[in-house]
């Protein structure tokens, strides 16, 4: 039975069913409750669970996402059940966690990682075209370094215990989540009172999409930037459906819920300031490339005992805690009594994404070995 599951899942058939699942739970969530446009966002959640920790403290951003906890348990247990849990670590950890935080960085400059992106455009958003051109840009970039011996270096077999790190903080963050604990007198756990912080679904269907899709994503290796990669390294379509197959999907659920509004301008929690859309998500392709995998992949390599991708989802939470504490987070358009303030991000922001950009560059030559 594993082996024709595995089989299964390996195949385009499979790939493509699990998009299709992706999108559609993403649509369902944000018609239970999760914000427009954002029924799943890595990046946007895993911001939350910073602010909810007190990490960083913009008022409207701060929630313990139960759909990031799933994602990583759900990984998890189907690399046990088949498997795959194994410990390792060990390829510069240290150069993952920069590529986590500037990987960050950009996303909060677009607003969305990968997959919002995806979901955004599934919307209507208009302005995730631009995102979704500098992802394709910022992997290639990526693709070519790949191509002239860039190279972290090999993980090694470590004990058990590294590997469940992450997963043990998933459990720890759930128990925040439920209990919902009062430290002192404004002291964490924070949760928002407005703003997209304060949408949310119900917390248990919320978590049973996370382990769904954590479940469904590990068997398929699901990669937003694996698929744009394999594409342009090899010509390979077979990620690349899967990622086809979440749009569509997106699209006719979310036309199906109403929830299809195309344009630019106004958009929920976007801006329309084309190029810092645009050069934001070149950032995080990049960082993605350089660093093996999007947001989404990161979770589920940690979730299966991997250390050094739950290393870049740390610098990942770093860079959300850096992005809101020093004003380089993008603000989204606003539409008050029928004027329209077009959104944007901050000469901070511009400056956090240029110095980005000069490091993955320069990670990206320095990390290269000789080709004989």
């Amino acid at each position: 039975m594993k082996e024709r599951l595995t089989r299964f899942f390996a195949s385009r058939w499979g790939i493509v069913l699990v998009g299709a699942v992706i999108g559609l739970l993403a649509a369902q969530l944000q018609k239970l409750g999760n914000p427009a446009n954002m029924g799943i966002c890595v990046a946007c959640f895993e911001r939350d669970i910073t602010g909810a920790l007190g990490l960083h403290r913009a008022a409207a951003t701060q929630n313990i996402r139960p759909e990031i906890i799933g994602m990583v348990l759900g990984a998890t247990l189907a690399a046990l059940l088949f498997g795959e849990f194994k410990a390792r670590g060990g390829s510069a950890p240290m150069v993952r966690f920069v590529l986590g935080a500037f990987a960050m960085i950009g996303a909060l400059v677009f607003l969305g990682c990968p997959w919002r992106a995806m979901l955004r455009l599934a919307g209507g958003d208009l302005n995730a075209l631009l995102g979704i051109a500098g992802l394709a840009l910022g992997i290639t970039i990526g693709v070519i370094f790949l191509k002239n011996g860039y190279n972290l270096g090999r993980a090694t077999k470590m004990r058990a215990a590294v590997g469940w790190v992450l997963p043990v903080i998933m459990l720890g963050l759930l128990y925040l989540r439920i209990a919902k604990p009062v430290f002192g007198e404004g002291a964490p756990i924070f949760f928002s009172e407005k703003g997209p912080g304060s949408m949310f679904a119900p917390v248990i269907v919320s978590l049973i999409v996370g382990l769904a899709i954590g479940f469904l994503a590990q068997r398929t290796r699901f990669c937003t930037m694996g698929a744009i990669r394999d594409f342009i390294l090899m010509n390979d379509t077979h990620l690349l459906s899967g990622l086809g197959a979440l749009v569509i999907a997106a699209f006719l659920a979310n036309l199906a819920f109403g929830q299809f509004h195309p344009g630019f301008a106004a958009q929920p929690v976007a801006h329309s300031n084309h190029l810092w859309n645009f050069l934001g998500m070149t950032l995080s392709g990049l960082a993605f490339a350089l660093s093996g995998g999007c947001p989404g992949r990161q979770l589920f390599l940690a979730g299966e005992g991997d250390s050094d991708a739950a290393i870049f989802v740390f610098g990942m939470i770093f860079g959300a805690a850096f992005a809101h504490n020093f004003n380089l987070a993008g603000k989204p358009d606003a539409l008050v009594d029928g004027m329209l303030t077009v959104g944007g991000i901050s000469p901070f922001g511009m400056a956090a994404v240029a110095v980005g950009l000069v490091v993955c560059l320069a990670i990206g030559f320095s990390m290269r070995e000789k080709i004989a």
